[in-house]
């Protein structure tokens, strides 16, 4: 990408200079070394969250993770999906010898020499992620589902063409490039969304602060879509920039029926148990055992698949039939819990997270990455289990 899009918005009497970089790509870093160095601007914004920054800027932030924490309060999948798409961009990077969002670093870094404010005018990316999860219908989920999983797995080197053809996307937008542009459920939330939020956070910093000339720092992929937000918001009133960016960070509720499903679930699971009890107290025990041996037994084998410690294996047998009757906890909360405790963490795993998680053994290797494996794969078995044992209990008691 030789020639970098920019363009000048004029909000009254200061400036929002736009530049659309490469997100992998050496040329980009160079360009915003050299926009910075003209003196020209008093202030720089970066695509980053509060958390993407800090995960730049500290490199202790994972390290001060309390894992079991946040698989309990039920971020565990946002934190291996994370993971996957870290991935992705670790081989990506590794391929043409420079760390993705390179360009971003090189903004910070500058602009910290030049005692210029830094702002930060990306949405947070666990919201975009679960924009985009709520957003989508549960078969689109599955294909993204399985595009992860096949980053993880795919052992083969980018393309020439592929990376080229990345390099003008958006480092979220590249984890789900088949997807985004095909897709309108999927590319609102991962990309217009987040266009109309960073322009709505340019315009928030050119009303509150006195910067003259701002240079924001983005995704080539962003450029058009904020110049046509920031025409569209550069009117608003402070309320109404307050209200739109609000709407935009709301999370959507979780439908009714997928609050319910788990509930009736269960309720009729141990009506099956009490029906086969009343025809005959061995036909009760019989589905008693079924259900302990078929979601344990799934649960344990998905523990295993992930190299569990064997007393986490074991725990994900007992510990499965029980959690599938209680929509409170899965199994998952719990063998990752044996599993921390029976293997805790070193730094050394901290440290190489990221490059371990860039190769399919790695993820085995590494105690935190395995640790998310137990708790994917046990709860995935355990899932299972639930389906395939009510269904043997339902037609043994009719």
């Amino acid at each position: 990408m030789s020639n970098h899009p920019i363009f000048t918005f004029e909000h009254g009497e200061q400036f929002i200079t736009v530049l659309g970089t490469a997100h992998i790509s050496r040329a980009s870093a160079d360009k915003v070394r050299e926009l910075l160095s003209s003196g020209e601007f008093d202030a720089v914004a970066v695509e980053l969250c509060a958390g993407r920054h800090e995960k730049m800027t500290n490199p202790d932030t994972l390290a001060e993770l309390d894992l079991f924490a946040a698989i309990k309060q039920g971020k565990g999948p946002m934190i291996w999906a994370n993971l996957a798409i870290g991935a992705f961009q670790q081989r990506m990077a590794e391929q043409v010898d420079i760390e993705p969002g390179a360009e971003l670093k090189a903004a910070i870094e500058e602009a910290d020499k030049a005692d210029y404010p830094i702002s930060l005018i990306d949405r947070d990316i666990a919201v975009t992620m679960r924009r985009i999860y709520r957003s989508v219908r549960f078969r689109r989920r599955m294909v993204l589902l399985t595009g992860l999983i096949q980053s993880v797995l795919n052992r083969e080197t980018v393309s020439k063409e592929e990376i080229e053809q990345l390099k003008e996307g958006d480092i979220l937008e590249s984890a789900f490039a088949q997807f985004a542009k095909k897709d309108s459920e999927l590319y609102r939330p991962l990309i217009d969304e987040r266009d109309q939020y960073m322009a709505l956070r340019l315009i928030q910093e050119t009303n509150l602060a006195e910067h003259h000339h701002i240079i924001a720092v983005v995704g080539a992929g962003h450029l058009k879509g904020i110049r046509t937000y920031l025409d569209k918001y550069c009117d608003y009133s402070e309320d109404e920039l307050n209200s739109a960016l609000h709407e935009l960070k709301q999370v959507p509720e979780k439908k009714k029926i997928g609050k319910v499903i788990p509930w009736l679930i269960t309720a009729l699971i141990l009506s099956g148990f009490a029906i086969g009890f009343a025809k005959n107290p061995s036909l009760g025990w019989e589905l008693v055992v079924s259900w302990v041996a078929i979601n344990g037994g799934l649960a344990a084998i998905g523990a295993m698949l992930a190299t569990a410690h064997p007393l986490t294996i074991l725990g994900a047998f007992v510990a499965a039939p029980i959690t599938s009757l209680n929509p409170m906890i899965g199994a998952g909360v719990v063998t990752s819990a044996l599993e921390l405790w029976l293997r805790k963490p070193q730094m050394k795993d901290f440290d190489n997270l990221r490059h371990d998680t860039a190769y399919f053994k790695g993820w085995w290797q590494n105690r935190i990455s395995r640790t998310l494996l137990v708790f994917i794969l046990s709860s995935l078995g355990s899932a299972i289990g639930t389906y395939i044992a009510g269904f043997i209990i339902y037609h043994r008691i009719t």
